[in-house]
């Protein structure tokens, strides 16, 4: 072989290298390339929807929570039904002994029948020199002391309606309390350990490791979902990222948080490090990587389809949340938040003015099925009044659970009902009620539990979900007060709340 034909081999031989080595290097660049867009775009995507999700479990909390505490003022209002209760002074010099006697153990009785399915830890009337009538702990007489009556008054901090609530007697965090005015003399107490909010701020496993905290406006900790925080101060890198908000939901390298204020300046926060809300990504993005190496050294057609295979886990993470953020996940249906928006959306683009049904449940005995068998089984018999639901209404209407053992319906009625719309509704309350009627539970199915039904119709008593809502929860008192297990349909000659008692 002449030297020509060797150097021309030798040049053909360094150009396929050549050839090869840029090849390769294009293959990894624009592996790199697309690798870096794809994790930043996912990165992008993955934030905004944990942090859409966090945000609306933080706002289903704040409202359980607003609706928990409303419901112990609602009870406290009830006292009021029985004029003895608050035209009665312990502290009148011309009382009848005996009359006096009577008249507290009646007033005493009344309470007994208030508090006596509720975890109340004190359900009293105290007077002004101290004496008390109902249920009053000796933990609560030992703490306050001759100071019982004085410094509860004090914590009456809403005028308008002569109440309060507090927490933090003494650097006691372990209750709270309410207390509203009786008469000029007397003052209604209510308290409960601080740890009855474990079942109002439970959250889903969507995101792990999320601490929940009740704070006061002063940065103390009244509740937290990680023992020992309670009566400290909020940690203050938190502190610093939600200063000066009464609602916002943040996300940097170091927290992710929500912040929602609800009464008394009370705030409901939710915070976890950004690490660990990220760690399924962070572990996906180095996959990524090394999967994107491996692709470029095999060929570009490989590292395409190793690239797809990296994009699908992030959007199951994504589907996912967005599932959590969207749905009650004990029943499967929406919740409350996504429940109100459907309804309103619907209502509002029902032009031609169709009958449409909002039917309200509310669950009855479920409280004893808590207290009795536990909150576990408490959740099975939830998600068994999802399952119920689903069987008797069509795909088309609209299944919600708006919180505890609340649970509506936003009925659709077909175009070949309309002529008979209220026979319609009627039918399918009574079905409903029918597939309550053999629902037993317990080990010896000596529960029934069964549920009280309120109806409302579009647009014969409201255009809104909030003016239809109002219906039919006044109808559903009404089905309560009858013996429960049955349904009404809103009427406007129907009987206010305090004409049924």
């Amino acid at each position: 072989m002449n030297k020509k034909n060797v150097n021309t081999n030798a040049r053909i031989k360094w150009l396929k290298h050549m050839t090869l080595f840029s090849v390769v290097v294009i293959i990894f660049m624009l592996s790199a390339i697309i690798s870096v867009l794809t994790i930043k775009r996912t990165d992008s995507a993955l934030k905004t929807k944990v942090t859409s999700m966090t945000s609306a479990l933080n706002v289903q909390m704040q409202m359980n929570l607003d609706s928990y505490l409303q419901r112990i003022e609602t009870i406290g209002t009830l006292v009021f039904a029985e004029e003895e209760v608050y035209k009665y002074s312990a502290v009148d010099s011309d009382n009848d002994e005996y009359e006096a006697i009577k008249t507290e153990q009646l007033i005493a009785d009344k309470l007994y029948d208030l508090c006596i399915m509720e975890n109340f830890v004190d359900f009293s009337i105290v007077y002004s020199n101290n004496h008390s009538v109902g249920k009053m702990s000796n933990g609560t007489v030992k703490l306050f002391g001759d100071s019982l009556y004085s410094d509860l008054e004090v914590m009456i901090n809403r005028h308008k309606t002569a109440d309060g609530w507090s927490t933090g007697y003494k650097e006691n965090y372990k209750r709270i309390y309410y207390v509203k005015r009786v008469n000029n003399d007397a003052l209604l107490v209510i308290s409960f350990y601080t740890n009855e909010l474990d079942d109002v701020f439970e959250h889903p496993g969507g995101i792990d490791d999320i601490a929940v905290q009740l704070v006061e406006a002063n940065g103390i900790v009244i509740y937290s979902s990680d023992d020992g925080q309670e009566g400290q101060v909020l940690d203050p890198e938190i502190t610093e990222r939600i200063n000066g908000h009464t609602a916002v939901t943040m996300m940097d390298d170091e927290y992710l948080i929500t912040l929602n204020e609800c009464g008394d300046n009370w705030s409901v926060v939710c915070s976890t490090p950004t690490q660990k809300i990220l760690k399924e990504k962070n572990d996906v993005t180095f996959f990524v990587i090394i999967v994107t190496i491996i692709a470029a050294a095999a060929a570009s057609i490989l590292s395409v389809v190793l690239i797809s295979k990296i994009i699908d886990p992030v959007n199951e993470i994504v589907d996912s949340l967005s599932d959590e953020a969207h749905n009650d996940l004990l029943t499967g249906i929406f919740n409350k938040k996504t429940f109100e928006k459907k309804v309103e959306e619907a209502l509002k683009q029902d032009h031609d003015s169709k009958k449409k049904a909002v039917i309200l449940l509310d669950l009855d005995n479920f409280k004893g099925v808590n207290d009795t068998l536990g909150h576990a089984y408490g959740d099975k018999v939830l998600a068994g009044v999802g399952d119920i639901l689903k069987r008797v209404f069509h795909a088309d209407d609209y299944l919600g659970r708006l919180g505890g053992d609340e649970f509506c319906v936003y009925l659709n009625i077909s175009d070949f009902c309309q002529g008979n719309y209220r026979k319609h509704i009627e039918e399918k309350c009574a079905e409903l009620c029918q597939a309550f009627a053999n629902n037993y539970t317990g080990e010896n199915g000596n529960y029934k539990i069964s549920a009280s039904i309120g109806v409302a119709i579009f647009p014969d008593h409201g255009n809104s979900f909030g003016d239809l809502y109002k219906c039919a929860d006044k109808a559903l008192y009404v089905s309560k007060h009858k013996g429960k297990d049955t349904y009404t349909i809103y009427d406007k000659n129907l009987p206010n709340k305090e004409e049924t008692k």
